[in-house]
């Protein structure tokens, strides 16, 4: 049985593991439709887009031509709240493998807001606005969720000290235990994954994301945009829409 104290974070880890994402599988992808076999040397060679390629990459990102953006992958570690990987998995673009409830005991690490997340929510569906809390709503929510977290986490571990299998004793942890996963997807995925995930201005189509797998997204944006800086910069200078 686990005999690590109980954390709290208010964080979320995001590392790249792996990836094979340049803008030069873009460029050889898309030139394959005019130039056919010709176009073998550069996608063996690994030539790197040089400046005069922008323009086909914006071309393609600005008229929605989406197929030459999924010729790469991208492979991330993450760490955060089982309620944040719920929203992630609401995207049937990627593939994920999560740590599992049913063949380990899971950490007592628990998720709690910091002090800078807003907490009042007003508007309406889609279009929901978030402000700051008072210091007695903050209070309140750290102190409760701390509570419940300690409270479920000692309720896992009897039933376990009991023989209880670890399928059935996880069902009294709350959605803010700490998981970890990874998950793998492409250029064009990942794009469609940031225009739902994030708030921006300048997008064409606003997104009203909840903070935490914002977060997430946020990480995910920045190892991207060093990969692929000129699909990144076509990407935000057409309303970051996935093409």
């Amino acid at each position: 049985m686990a005999d690590s104290p109980i954390q709290f974070r208010s964080d979320v880890t995001v590392e790249l593991v792996r990836h094979s994402a340049r803008d030069a599988d873009v460029l050889f992808a898309a030139r394959v439709s005019t130039q056919g076999e010709q176009t073998l040397e550069s996608a063996q060679s690994g030539e790197e887009a040089t400046v005069k390629d922008r323009g086909l990459i914006n071309y393609l990102m600005r008229d929605r031509h989406g197929s030459p953006f999924e010729h790469n992958s991208m492979t991330f570690y993450v760490q955060a709240p089982i309620f944040v990987f719920r929203e992630f998995m609401r995207h049937r673009i990627a593939s994920y493998n999560e740590e599992s409830g049913r063949y380990k005991e899971l950490a007592p690490v628990f998720y709690v807001p910091s002090p800078e997340r807003n907490l009042v929510q007003t508007g309406k569906p889609g279009a929901y606005e978030f402000h700051p809390g008072t210091a007695e709503q903050t209070a309140l929510v750290n102190q409760q969720a701390r509570d419940i977290s300690i409270q479920a986490y000692e309720a896992y571990q009897q039933m376990l000290e009991a023989g209880v299998a670890r399928e059935v004793a996880r069902i009294v942890l709350p959605l803010n235990i700490y998981s970890s996963m990874y998950v793998t997807m492409n250029a064009r995925a990942l794009m469609n994954f940031l225009s739902l995930r994030t708030k921006r201005e300048g997008s064409h189509f606003p997104s009203f994301p909840q903070r935490e797998i914002e977060m997430c997204a946020e990480k995910m944006e920045e190892f991207w945009a060093e990969l692929m800086p000129m699909t990144y910069a076509a990407f935000n200078s057409n309303g970051r829409v996935a093409p």
